[in-house]
């Protein structure tokens, strides 16, 4: 009787930057977000990161954008951030953010917290968990329901990462197709209150 062996993994694609990326298939981020690498916390701090959409049709990212940054603040005890729009200059170009009276424009905020990869709809590697739901400004808000695992792309690195978005509705969790990268781009240049702290 012949013995049943199991059909090795594929390797996982090589990735030495946002561009190796940008040519992957959703199942092969996938599997990268699935073997990613543990991330530090205190690492992300007054930290901005140029941020790419990946894996998303076309047609989508023509009717919102291709690129973004996310900022990492740390407040006390406390890891949190925020998006910002940026001017759409290309992959790879210098944030510059979008401003509204002299002010980047800003949403999205958010905590990052230790993983939960046992909430999640696909597995995911030991990194972190940004949580929407922590920094929501109203009591109704769609984003709040936003979940983002984000690894590590090189074991022990900061300056490459990976995420993925879900959404957490309490008792399902539903899958979405959008990946991105974050680049790790220059130390805090803006600080932005948290929405609680804002007045009305």
């Amino acid at each position: 009787m012949t013995a049943h062996t199991r059909t090795p993994s594929p390797p996982l694609p090589p990735v030495r930057d946002v561009h190796d990326l940008l040519t992957l298939s959703r199942a092969e981020l996938r599997r990268l977000l699935q073997h990613g690498h543990a991330i530090a916390p205190q690492a992300l701090d007054n930290w901005e990161y140029r941020g790419t959409a990946l894996g998303l049709p076309r047609f989508v990212e023509r009717l919102s954008w291709k690129t973004f940054q996310k900022v990492f603040l740390r407040d006390g005890d406390v890891l949190r951030g925020w998006n910002v729009r940026v001017q759409q200059r290309g992959i790879g170009a210098d944030s510059q953010p979008l401003l509204r009276h002299g002010e980047p424009i800003t949403f999205g905020h958010y905590q990052v917290v230790p993983a939960r990869p046992s909430e999640s709809p696909w597995p995911y590697g030991d990194g972190l968990l940004i949580d929407y739901g922590r920094g929501r400004n109203r009591r109704f808000d769609p984003i709040g329901r936003v979940r983002d695992p984000l690894v590590a792309l090189q074991a022990g690195g900061v300056e490459l990462l990976l995420g993925w978005s879900y959404l957490d509705l309490g008792l399902f969790r539903f899958a979405t197709p959008s990946f991105f990268a974050l680049e790790r781009e220059r130390p805090l240049t803006h600080q932005v209150a948290p929405p609680t702290a804002r007045p009305a």
